[in-house]
């Protein structure tokens, strides 16, 4: 062994392959998933305007609850007088996807602390999480700024589109007409194409993706609700690591 040769530790080796990514990249890669947060949001806003909620309240639910199937939940039931239990009960069941979203992030964070990865999961959603499983192909470890850069433009972006939506949506009597309703859908078909185009094994992806579709729509008829989502994660993701296992 050449001695003028430098040795590289273990920890050495570790932050080489650290993402160093800074917190206004995370905040450029935020920008192609705005458009589904304002037109989302916006509708929110609406809805929640109409269930009889005022600027402020809706204000706090787009800042503490922070998920916008649970808020247009939670403002249907507001509306036709559903109880506390009631709401809290169903948002919980109906948000169980982010135990799994967070699950699947935290190998990239482990050299942070508990703390810090708490408060990474408290602002992941399921638009974030597109684009942070996107930035970690081939990659160890995610950048702790680029995830915060990420993560707070969408939240930022979010909470203005609740509150633009609660303030100007009494004057849109359509929003199906300027093409708002599939804004979201469009935005996660663009996450999964941009995901596939970076994967190896792409028909093993692409076949993962057809069983979760098969698995809600079997779910669904056994009428489990938003518990689907979750039954259909789990079993594709399953199914996924038994075919890559054994091809």
């Amino acid at each position: 062994m050449d001695k003028s040769m430098p040795m590289v530790t273990k920890s050495e080796d570790i932050l080489e392959t650290r993402d160093h990514a800074t917190f206004m990249q995370g905040v450029k890669d935020c920008i192609p998933t705005l458009l589904g947060y304002l037109s989302i949001g916006f509708a929110a806003g609406v809805i929640e305007m109409t269930a009889g909620l005022s600027l402020a309240e809706t204000a706090l639910l787009s800042l503490i609850l922070y998920a916008g199937s649970a808020q247009f939940i939670a403002a249907g039931m507001l509306a036709s007088n559903g109880s506390a239990a009631a709401i809290i009960f169903t948002i919980f069941f109906v948000n169980l996807r982010h135990l799994l979203l967070s699950a699947a992030v935290s190998p990239y964070f482990r050299h942070l602390t508990p703390l810090k990865n708490m408060w990474i999961g408290s602002l992941l959603t399921d638009e974030s999480f597109g684009v942070a499983m996107t930035r970690a192909i081939g990659r160890k470890t995610l950048s702790e700024r680029w995830m915060h850069g990420l993560n707070i433009t969408a939240y930022l972006n979010w909470f203005a589109a609740n509150m633009a939506g609660a303030y100007f949506g009494r004057w849109i009597t359509n929003p199906e007409q300027f093409g708002l309703d599939f804004a979201l859908p469009a935005m996660f078909i663009g996450l999964i194409v941009l995901q596939l185009i970076h994967r190896k094994n792409r028909k093993l992806h692409i076949n993962v993706a057809i069983i979760a579709v098969v698995c809600v729509v079997l779910a669904s008829m056994a009428s489990l609700g938003s518990m689907s989502i979750i039954v259909a994660a789990v079993v594709a993701a399953t199914m996924g690591v038994v075919m890559e296992r054994w091809k």
